[in-house]
């Protein structure tokens, strides 16, 4: 028996979205199939070393030959929402010019197949694959970048926005542009300060230009964007842990809601960069001020930080301060050796248990998040887009696949957005990453997040318990949605 989902639907307003999530590269594989181009990750894939047991997404889980069959999980699972994204290089080869007809046309028959299924398709138009000849002309460092990406939102909504309400620009701005020019962890596995601190201000006006492009030719769309948000708490009670948790939260969770949603960078981001360092143009933050339909929100840990020191957590993040370089004359400071002063996190504490990624499982955080930006930015409608957990798992003696923890993690996570929902926060919905086991970027094929297990040798689709579990509470949402239309008729 299944664990009962019943009482965590009805808590829910009657329209909340019960989904799941995926994106394109790392679930489509065809990755030259149709004209495609080569995105930035195909690029990263051939660099030894860059992504664990040398994984790549060649096949990943072959969705784009295989989508029929995903329709059809999906809507046996019983979702009400599929958040899925549309790979940028499908659409445009090099990133500008004409529309590929033929890519273009794959995610014309996705929608019709999810609309004909009583299934909402919620698109984000980047996630994270950048046309390689975009980066090849300065990526996300290069301001035309912004530009072109408002055309391309603009012909993808124009295409699929009379039967798509609901889009998300971007998918996690700050993991990427950290990830992918300031530590190349992740591609296209640059290592620049320089490059990092104009992709922040490029991806920004890439926000606002997209957002215009797409209301512009259809203005009822509901546009919006989602964001890796965590909540950030001194490792001690010390004036510099305390000092330090302010500024990570405010690099973390605030670098880019900010400038979109209030017009302006965070003051302790902007004290602690070289002046100069973002190449503002005057007008640029009067422009980048958007008012987002929404914002999407990606939780997976609290973040547990410290100014440094000998019996502090070790692990490196993405933070950092530059205060010492912050007052270089016009932003002329010496960034080949920046004396940077660590801003050093850990994922969470030791009070809950750990993911196969290490992460913490501390439901918390994603009550505190919903709740947090709605006190920072008002009442603005929120999507969970992306909750979920890796474990190591494989099928037992009878075939199926155990996942108690997985559902015990989607249980008190829906639980956390239910308190949200009545402490204030204008949730919406809530989507399980993820509908399968997929390519995780540089962990490759190791990290398993899906509700269904994939066997990649031979892209069998196996229901893990966890499935079993979220097709209950899909299905109960459901029927109650139905119980209330009938009433009301």
């Amino acid at each position: 028996m299944y664990r009962s989902a019943d009482h965590l639907v009805a808590g829910f307003p009657q329209t909340f979205m019960w989904g799941v999530s995926t994106s394109a590269y790392q679930i489509e594989g065809a990755v030259e199939r149709d004209g495609r181009g080569p995105s930035i990750w195909d690029t990263f894939c051939t660099v030894p070393g860059a992504i664990e047991r040398g994984d790549d997404a060649r096949m990943a889980c072959d969705h784009y030959h295989r989508w029929r069959e995903d329709v059809d999980l999906l809507q046996t699972l019983g979702v009400s929402s599929y958040r899925f994204s549309v790979a940028w290089p499908r659409i445009q080869p090099t990133g500008r010019g004409e529309i590929n007809a033929a890519g273009l046309a794959f995610y014309d028959r996705l929608v019709d197949a999810l609309l004909e299924a009583g299934i909402a398709p919620f698109p984000t138009l980047y996630h994270w694959d950048l046309p390689q000849a975009l980066e090849d002309a300065g990526g996300w460092a290069e301001r035309d970048t912004a530009d072109r990406f408002a055309d391309y939102a603009a012909a993808v909504s124009a295409a699929l926005g009379d039967r798509v309400t609901h889009w998300s620009l971007f998918n996690e701005p700050f993991i990427f542009t950290s990830r992918g020019y300031l530590f190349g962890r992740y591609a296209p596995g640059r290592r620049s300060l320089p490059a990092f601190l104009k992709s922040v201000h490029v991806v920004t006006m890439a926000h606002a230009r997209g957002y215009r492009a797409m209301k512009a030719g259809r203005p009822g769309l509901s546009v919006g964007s989602t964001f890796a948000l965590a909540p950030c708490e001194p490792a001690t009670d010390t004036p510099d842990d305390r000092w330090a948790a302010s500024y990570a939260d405010a690099v973390f969770n605030h670098l880019f809601l900010q400038p979109l949603l209030a017009g302006s960078y965070p003051r302790a981001f902007l004290e602690s960069i070289p002046v100069g360092a973002l190449y503002l143009k005057a007008g640029d933050l009067d422009e980048a001020r958007t008012p987002l339909d929404f914002v999407g929100v990606n939780t997976y840990y609290r973040l547990v930080v410290s100014a440094g020191g000998r019996s502090r957590p070790a692990l490196p993040y993405f933070l950092f301060d530059l205060r010492s370089d912050a007052r270089g004359a016009g932003g002329h400071a010496d960034f080949s050796s920046p004396r940077v002063e660590p801003v050093m996190g850990s994922f969470g504490r030791e009070e809950g248990g750990r993911t196969a990624m290490g992460w913490e499982i501390w439901p918390r955080a994603l009550y505190d998040v919903l709740t947090g930006v709605t006190q920072v930015y008002g009442r603005i409608p929120l999507y969970v887009c992306e909750s979920g957990c890796a474990f190591d798992e494989t099928p037992g003696e009878d075939g199926r696949i155990h996942d108690a923890a997985r559902i015990a993690y989607h249980e008190q996570h829906i639980q956390s957005v239910l308190r949200a929902v009545h402490s204030g926060a204008d949730v919406r919905g809530y989507h399980a990453w993820s509908l399968y086991d997929n390519f995780e970027w540089a962990s490759g094929y190791r990290p398993r997040f899906g509700l269904l297990h994939i066997d990649f040798a031979t892209q069998r689709r196996t229901w893990k318990d966890s499935a079993y579990w979220y097709q209950r509470l899909c299905h109960g949402a459901r029927a109650r949605l139905r119980d209330v239309r009938s009433v009301a008729s």
